[in-house]
């Protein structure tokens, strides 16, 4: 994975969300109004291929792919802080927003990230004159090199007797199997009650036309930036994996969405299948739809 400076992958992330606020339509999935002046200088250069090819099926396939899972991970993490968790733990942070957003006075957000992409958003959050909360801890952590994260966290003031939401979005591919598997090990000596939420590609041999397109155009590109795609897990393996390491609470597995439905994922199980047979669709006034490459994953620890 690369180093020395931000992860590629935390930039054009970054752009993704914020070109969905300047080139897609209605509805609006996710608002993130920090993540252009974030971005600095280099905004409008990460931005402007959005610009001009807004309606490409990769690059559109990238900003639903994006601001849907950020959109269905934030609903979750505020139905967990309406229950009580005070703890909310952000994986592979990158250029993540949500604790300068929204962050309430009561949750400790603990962003995890290697210690190159966090020393670079650190600087750009002072360029940008955003103020970091009080309960923001920056946890510098190499997964691939095989740190814990718990330990990690930790060691700057994390409470493992308490319950926790974790997320992890868009960092899975980009790890080899052993740390995905290590770094879910660690998660595993989170409080019971604790819930995490991954997100994780398909294999070749489950995707369909649309994600073998986008597969073809950015693996390539990836590989060449020095961020190859190296893990990829069918709905079956993500969910073993969760439970081998203490989430043997499965709340839901969501294919990549069409971005207007986002809102109908809280149902879960038979509900889930059900809603996905009669949905209506709302039709979108941009080119705004998903690749169908990935999947989202959501599990708790049993009490």
């Amino acid at each position: 994975m690369q180093t020395e400076g931000p992860s590629r992958t935390a930039l054009h992330t970054a752009a993704a969300r914020a070109a969905h606020l300047i080139v897609d339509g209605g509805p609006v999935v996710f608002r993130d109004p920090l993540a252009y002046p974030l971005l600095g200088e280099c905004a409008e250069h990460y931005v402007r291929l959005h610009r001009e090819a807004a309606d490409h099926p990769v690059l559109a396939a990238l900003r639903a792919a994006v601001v849907t899972r950020s959109r269905y991970t934030e609903d979750r993490l505020a139905a967990a802080v309406r229950r009580g968790v005070r703890q909310y733990v952000i994986l592979g942070a990158g250029l993540d927003t949500y604790a300068c957003r929204s962050a309430s006075g009561s949750l400790k957000v603990f962003e995890v990230d290697h210690p190159d992409t966090q020393s670079w958003k650190r600087e750009a959050l002072a360029r940008a004159g955003i103020p970091a909360p009080p309960l923001l801890t920056y946890v510098p952590a190499d997964l691939e090199a095989g740190e814990c994260p718990v330990d990690r966290l930790v060691a700057h003031g994390f409470d493992l007797a308490r319950p926790a939401f974790a997320s992890w979005l868009g960092v899975t591919v980009y790890l080899t199997r052993e740390a995905v598997a290590r770094t879910l090990a660690g998660l595993g000596r989170l409080a019971p009650g604790s819930e995490v939420i991954m997100d994780h590609l398909l294999p070749e041999a489950l995707r369909g036309p649309r994600a073998r397109a986008y597969a073809e155009t950015l693996m390539p590109l990836v590989a060449q930036g020095g961020e190859p795609w190296l893990t990829f897990l069918s709905p079956r393996e993500a969910a073993d994996l969760l439970e081998e390491h203490g989430f043997g609470h499965l709340l839901e597995q969501v294919p990549e969405q069409v971005p207007e439905q986002v809102a109908e994922c809280h149902a879960a199980g038979a509900a889930l299948r059900e809603r996905r047979q009669r949905r209506e669709r709302r039709e979108r006034t941009d080119a705004l739809a998903g690749s169908g490459i990935s999947v989202i994953t959501h599990a708790r620890r049993r009490a």
